[in-house]
């Protein structure tokens, strides 16, 4: 008894902390959520507006497009990052010339912060002194604008992304390959099944517990996507790259809409919580049909 009460007393500050930085400001978001505070108003003050906050974004198209681009940045920038971190996780499983300083250089953007990230492939992408529409203007005569050409700025951020994120799938996925037992390989490939049978139905089943947690860190990071995005192209050209985020923060900080904020951002909560539950639901019941 005295141990549990001495294990409490450990656990205490750790638990005040996480109540303190993380439920207060979520209760207060979800308080303010039903509020209409401007502090741009006449008075300034927090009016109760029950649910109206959140049918208006029911109708926003702002919001709803912003939403959109997020879930398709998303959805090519996690799906790209997962092909080929596997099969450079699989690569660096085999030893090669210059592995270790490979990988040592390969992990380096993972150090880098994320405004740092933006700034620096907005100086390689700026026209007429950038190196990237330098090049591409001189060996292809090709005018690459990301301030005035959506394409290329979408081009250039998911290049940035899959730059600055894939090091992390591949050190996770390479962390899973090494931890997977090896007697079951080695019995399929006595058993004679060639490598495509054993990645099926032995290194992806294994692989499921990995897979799963780098898909939900992945994509729960891509869909909040604001510092790179917002240092690169600040959303544009025009909306062509405003994001959930940006979208937010513009709502919040130049507009001090703080209550239409705050329900905007408990709504991409939530849904980022659904979508992330389904693609659980989905890749748990896809491992078990292989079972």
């Amino acid at each position: 008894m005295q141990s549990r009460r001495v294990g409490w007393a450990l656990l205490s500050p750790s638990f005040l902390i996480l109540f303190a930085m993380g439920l207060l400001p979520f209760f207060y978001v979800a308080w303010l959520g039903f509020h209409d505070w401007n502090t741009f108003s006449a008075t300034g003050e927090k009016v109760w507006t029950w649910a109206n906050n959140y049918r208006r974004l029911v109708f926003d198209e702002a919001f709803l497009g912003a939403m959109g681009r997020s879930l398709r940045f998303t959805f090519f920038t996690v799906s790209i990052q997962m092909v080929l971190g596997f099969l450079l996780a699989n690569t660096l499983t085999r030893d090669f010339p210059g592995k270790t300083v490979f990988r040592t250089i390969y992990v380096l953007p993972l150090v880098v912060a994320p405004i740092a990230v933006g700034a620096t492939w907005r100086l390689l992408s700026i026209p007429g002194w950038g190196p990237v529409p330098y090049f591409l203007d001189k060996w292809f005569d090709y005018d690459f604008r990301i301030g005035s050409n959506p394409t290329h700025a979408w081009i250039m951020l998911l290049l940035m992304d899959l730059w600055h994120w894939t090091p992390f799938v591949t050190l996770t996925m390479l962390a899973g390959l090494l931890g997977m037992p090896k007697e079951p390989l080695e019995q399929a490939q006595v058993d004679g099944a060639n490598k495509a049978q054993v990645f099926r139905f032995l290194t992806i089943p294994l692989m499921m517990p990995v897979l799963l947690t780098v898909l939900f860190i992945r994509f729960m990071d891509a869909l909040r996507i604001v510092d790179e995005a917002y240092m690169l192209t600040n959303g544009g050209p025009g909306l062509a790259t405003t994001f959930i985020g940006i979208h937010i923060y513009r709502t919040v900080i130049p507009k001090q809409d703080f209550g239409y904020g705050s329900a905007m951002s408990l709504l991409t909560y939530y849904f980022t919580l659904m979508l992330c539950w389904l693609l659980f639901v989905a890749m748990s019941n896809q491992g078990k049909t292989r079972d």
